[in-house]
């Protein structure tokens, strides 16, 4: 399993990058080995609350799972758009 992570309009921080580590290392179990999760996380508008906005997609199990979050932290878009990957791996175990 790969992640791929890109920072679009600011650098990224390694504490940033370990805590992606930390949260993705469980999907590991719960996604072929073949399976690609990329995050991508935006600085919308600097001068705006919920300004930092994070996508994730999952190619895996046959299937692309997609989900984008705008949030005042990266590190609340990530365990917000996890949570709705969840719910959308269940959805496509259970078919």
């Amino acid at each position: 399993m790969t992640v791929n992570t890109q920072a679009v309009n600011f650098d990224i921080a390694e504490r940033l990058e370990k805590y992606i580590e930390k949260k993705t290392r469980r999907y590991e179990k719960l996604l072929p080995k073949t399976a690609e999760i990329s995050i991508r996380m935006t600085v919308v508008k600097p001068e705006t609350n919920l300004n930092k906005e994070t996508q994730i997609r999952i190619l895996g199990m046959g299937a692309e799972m997609f989900v984008e979050k705008t949030c005042d932290t990266f590190e609340q878009g990530i365990d917000e758009g996890l949570e709705a990957i969840d719910r959308q791996i269940e959805k496509l175990k259970d078919k």
